[in-house]
């Protein structure tokens, strides 16, 4: 069964992501869950530190596929999924007052990346591997999930990763600006970085992350068609073709319709 784990140990609380045989890919419960814990999590002012990790030595392989048909299907559908579902989630993450650390083990793909993103710090294992290949899926990153990657990276990185769709490594990954630093054992590794951050002032370290969130350079808001324009290849063929190819376990064929 697929759930959103939730475990403390003194001031540090560690959220775990997981769906075991999918490499830990986020169905909408998940996503449902996961905003609803960061949310929780946030107003909890007993708390100092949150890491998010992956079960089973990985972290996380983007949304899960499998339920596009049912819950994905149709461009209200899919509007509806990433504000309400994955939109929801990624605010709770970087709404967080708390400093938030992702500890990268395995795939760090697509939806994945995008929660790491959301973090504060991150801290990754050199064998893990990152990317967002929705390219291959038929549709664009959602509005709401742009602008994580978009301030970490710049715009040709952020230009790259969705174009090209290629996965890379942790070495990559630091290149590219996404990683705080790598370590081989990433779960001792986050741990340390936790109590590092908890040991500090808990009002300056929420203070510390509240200035920088406002003081970020901000582009402007989209406007009501630009948003509804940026969902449109889910009503297109190429979207239908790239779904079924990726369930299929072949190349899609895409011919830009």
């Amino acid at each position: 069964m697929s759930d959103i784990l939730l475990s403390r140990t003194g001031s540090i609380a560690t959220v775990t992501l997981s769906n075991p045989g999918k490499l830990n890919a986020l169905d909408i419960a998940m996503w449902q869950k996961l905003a609803t814990c960061f949310d929780a999590l946030s107003a909890d002012l007993s708390l100092r530190c949150v890491i998010v990790c992956g079960e089973n030595g990985q972290f996380a392989a983007g949304a899960d596929i499998e339920e596009f048909g049912t819950v994905r299907s149709t461009l209200e559908q899919g509007i509806r999924y990433h504000t309400v579902a994955i939109g929801a989630a990624l605010a709770a993450i970087n709404n967080c007052v708390h400093p938030v650390i992702a500890a990268i083990e395995g795939v760090c793909i697509g939806g994945g990346l995008e929660i790491a993103c959301a973090c504060d710090l991150r801290i990754a294992s050199p064998a893990a591997r990152f990317g967002i290949p929705i390219n291959r899926l038929g549709f664009a990153l959602a509005p709401g999930e742009m602008p994580a990657l978009l301030q970490l990276v710049g715009r040709a990185a952020a230009l790259e990763i969705l174009l090209e769709g290629r996965v890379f490594d942790a070495a990559e990954a630091v290149q590219k600006g996404l990683l705080t630093r790598v370590a081989e054992d990433v779960p001792a590794a986050a741990q340390q970085s936790a109590l590092r951050v908890a040991q500090g002032a808990p009002m300056a370290a929420r203070l510390n992350k509240q200035l920088i969130n406002r003081l970020s350079p901000v582009s402007q808001p989209l406007t009501a068609a630009e948003h509804d324009a940026a969902f449109a290849p889910l009503g297109s063929d190429d979207y239908r073709e790239g779904v079924a190819a990726f369930l299929a376990k072949r190349t899609p064929v895409f011919t830009g319709k």
